[in-house]
């Protein structure tokens, strides 16, 4: 009896040990641009990626997984993200249509991954659970500037546009101010001439001009 309560004993740790190490591993490395992942069943992938390019830093960490979105949008870049894994805030590992530049930073924080990987990760994830899986990220691009993507400040081309802007508006007041200026001039003017017109006197009531007219034959002088 005591044989067959210690075999079953040593069947339940055994299967509470399993259960505490099965999981995904992912391990991101942000300087080579790929990404490892390995599950205690066996499977083993090595993967390219885009990670936050420049001036959009990818957040360095150990995470969980936040929440699993099949299919995504992002309404403040534009963008679909397929199959995504969230493990800070908007930060996530998803698929990407850019193919293309998958192993070179691309992205706004995210990382970025093939459709077809991303849907595998997203399946392992389900399969496995979110609290048995752990997400790494570690290293930084060449070309990543310190700051995330959400704390971002104005780029130079905008600060140099509000600058210009500024100016426009500037000139724009100093010749409205100079046309009021001129038109207030003009107005004085023509008020002092109307005076000194009204002041004049008047032509004698027999006067055909300025010149006077002699009725003797002198004709005009």
């Amino acid at each position: 009896m005591r044989r067959v309560l210690g075999i079953l004993a040593a069947l339940i740790l055994s299967a509470f040990a399993g259960a505490a190490h099965a999981g995904v591993d992912v391990r991101v490395d942000i300087v080579a641009q790929r990404m490892k992942v390995t599950t205690t069943d066996g499977e083993v992938h090595d993967w390219k990626i885009s990670s936050g390019r420049k001036g959009f830093r990818s957040p360095n960490g150990v995470y969980r997984p936040t929440r699993l979105e099949k299919n995504w949008y992002s309404r403040k870049y534009g963008g679909a993200m397929p199959h995504a894994v969230f493990f800070r805030g908007g930060y996530a590992i998803h698929g990407t249509t850019a193919v293309g530049a998958l192993g070179r930073p691309a992205s706004h924080g995210c990382i970025r991954l093939h459709p077809t990987n991303a849907a595998k990760l997203f399946a392992l994830v389900k399969k496995h659970g979110s609290s048995q899986t752990k997400i790494a990220l570690h290293g930084a691009a060449p070309d990543n500037l310190s700051r995330f993507a959400k704390a971002s400040s104005p780029s130079k081309a905008k600060l140099a546009k509000a600058s210009s802007s500024k100016q426009t508006l500037a000139k724009a007041k100093q010749r409205h101010h100079a046309t009021s200026v001129a038109q207030q001039r003009r107005g004085g003017d023509w008020e002092a001439a109307r005076g000194q017109i009204l002041l004049r006197p008047a032509l004698p009531a027999g006067a055909y001009g300025y010149q006077p007219y002699y009725p003797n034959g002198y004709g005009w002088r």
